[in-house]
């Protein structure tokens, strides 16, 4: 999905997250680097084999004396379970591969987040060290030993380390990311005083042989002005990165419809402005009338066949009606809880390009590449007869429209809210088969938990199972390179026992605020 289209407010990244299992008393806090101790977990019970295997672990009910029934369990030098795609368990990553997790099973996926927040750059040293907490924790490396004999007091134990190390992780990176407006806007006067030089440099060329004339002068005082106006607007807005200010959505991402619709009316605005220029430096009445006529509405007075300046003022109105009604379509789904969109750190070039996620996007690809191809064959035109507005024929004209009703119709699909599809009953093989009781896992299979955009730590951890009126934030589970829990497509979480048995609701809450219908789950007692 396009980024930057919408104008309600979104999530910001980094915003604190967690939450505990019910009756889990969390240790003290530890920072990126850090590692903690803490003591056990009130709601599991004491005296269970001390177990430092990446296994589920057996049949524990929330206040037994057994391990927990299909919890996943950091640690352990190899088999730390990976969910497949086929909803099962499997031996995921192992100790020492080096390649980050393996996938298991026919259809397996790759751990979800990353240490780097989207759109932060390069991986900086916290991110790294965060990096190698969450692997050492997957190794079962760092967790205490009084958590350790109890699975269920481990993970939760480990979750919210990396929650907090999570969250500490993004607030240093919106304070890095906050200075960025400031030093860009800067770099935006150099990028207009350099297209200004440019421009300087091909007139004087182009004037070597016949000479120089009223429409160069024209030319130039036109792009002057132009850049002039730049950067005014880019100093007004210096406080949100210049000139991009315009070009970024409310989500924090570079706007693919707005940029476009920014570049035609920019070539517009400065050929009417050469055009006025001209006229004003012409000498004679003929030469004012020739000026005149490169106004024209038809293609006879551009000499570009059907379409003429007609041409151009329809791809201008199609360009800008795609960016309003992308932006208007977007706040609406928003608004109705059927699109989920997060916040990025900050603008990157590659979101002209790319969905939320930072992955290619074809209807981007192909609304920018006919543009650009159009602003080419306009700026050619403009060139070839500076003395008329560059006249885009009829076809060039229709294309750019059908591209941007593409563009549009792209944002009425995209994305979409949370599904729970089924919701089942964590088993270990040799566990009995057997109805869903509080203090049981269960595994919520589905779609759309992980919006994109969402794959960072901190945002995972924002994910929230609500079963009845208790809200059970999912555990992140820890993977080399990545977290097994949460997925886009399963999440896994204890039936906390202060859920009354019998038929209560299970809703799904993504970190973007969406969240799902309704689906019936009976708890026996």
């Amino acid at each position: 999905m396009e980024a930057g289209d919408d104008d309600t407010d979104v999530p910001a990244a980094g915003a604190a997250a967690g939450g505990t299992e019910s009756g889990a008393a969390v240790p003290p806090a530890a920072g990126v680097e850090g590692e903690s101790a803490g003591g056990p977990a009130a709601g599991d019970a004491a005296g269970g084999p001390a177990d430092s295997g990446g296994t589920w672990s057996g049949a524990e009910r929330g206040s037994g004396d057994g391990p927990q029934a299909g919890r996943p369990q950091v640690g352990g030098a190899a088999g730390v379970p990976v969910q497949r795609g086929d909803g099962g368990t499997g031996p995921g990553t192992e100790r020492g591969t080096g390649g980050g997790p393996r996938r298991s099973g026919s259809g397996g996926e790759v751990p979800t987040g990353s240490g780097v927040p989207h759109g932060t750059g390069s991986a900086s040293a916290p991110a790294s060290d965060f990096d190698r907490r969450r692997d050492g924790f997957a190794a079962g490396e760092g967790v205490p030993a009084a958590v350790a004999h109890s699975p269920g007091a481990s993970r939760q134990w480990v979750s919210d380390e990396l929650t907090r190390s999570a969250d500490t992780l993004a607030a240093r990176a919106a304070a890095a990311g906050g200075t960025w407006p400031a030093a860009l806007w800067r770099r935006t006067l150099y990028v207009i005083g350099a297209g200004l030089l440019a421009l300087l440099l091909v007139v004087g060329l182009t004037a070597l042989g016949p000479g120089w004339t009223r429409a160069r002068t024209a030319a130039l005082l036109a792009a002057v002005l132009t850049a002039g106006l730049l950067a005014g607007a880019a100093w007004l807005n210096r406080a949100r990165g210049g000139l991009l200010a315009p070009v970024v959505g409310e989500d924090g991402r570079l706007s693919t419809g707005r940029a476009v619709a920014g570049a035609w009316t920019l070539l517009a605005g400065y050929a009417l402005l050469h055009l006025a220029l001209a006229l004003a430096l012409a000498d004679g009445s003929a030469a004012r009338d020739r000026l005149l006529d490169g106004l024209g509405w038809s293609g006879t007075g551009s000499g570009t066949g059907a379409g003429g300046a007609a041409g151009l003022v329809v791809t201008v109105a199609a360009a800008w009606a795609a960016a309003l009604g992308a932006r208007a379509v977007v706040a609406y789904r928003l608004r109705s809880g059927g699109l989920t969109k997060t916040r990025a750190a900050r603008p990157r070039a590659a979101d002209l390009l790319t969905d939320d996620a930072g992955r290619a996007a074809a209807v981007d690809i192909q609304y920018a590449v006919v543009a650009a191809a159009a602003l080419l064959f306009a700026l050619v035109q403009l060139g070839r007869r500076p003395e008329q507005l560059p006249g885009l024929p009829w076809g060039v004209a229709a294309l750019v429209a059908v591209s941007a009703a593409v563009h549009l119709a792209a944002r009425l699909v995209d994305g979409g809210r949370p599904a729970v599809l089924s919701v089942v009953r964590v088993r270990e093989p040799g566990d009995l088969h057997t109805a869903i009781r509080t203090g049981d896992d269960v595994e919520v299979r589905g779609t759309g938990f992980v919006p994109a955009g969402a794959e960072s730590p901190e945002q995972l951890a924002r994910v929230v199972v609500r079963i009845g009126a208790v809200h059970v934030h999912v555990p992140l589970v820890p993977v080399a390179g990545g977290f097994a829990n949460p997925t886009a497509t399963r999440l896994t979480v204890p039936v906390p026992v202060d859920v009354e048995p019998g038929r209560t609701e299970l809703r799904v809450v993504t970190a973007g605020g969406a969240e799902s219908a309704p689906y019936l789950l009976d708890i026996v007692d």
